[in-house]
């Protein structure tokens, strides 16, 4: 069993950037005028510090932090 089973929220932006990356590598379509390759590295982008503060408040919760 693992021991601090919310820091699995910081796999999120691994898998987003390393092994979904190559699967989203298109120029079109473009999603809001924008290339879908932007468009998801932004998504990403902006999810991961959502991840980290999930990992972070579930340790917090577990009185780690």
């Amino acid at each position: 069993m693992l021991k601090r089973p919310t820091l699995l929220w910081l796999l999120i932006p691994y898998v987003l950037f390393l092994f979904l990356l190559p699967l989203v590598d298109r120029v079109r379509p473009t999603v809001l005028g924008v290339p879908f390759l932007f468009f998801w590295v932004f998504l990403a982008t902006l999810l991961t510090p959502a991840a980290v503060y999930l990992a972070w408040r579930g340790d917090r919760k577990r009185g780690r932090v």
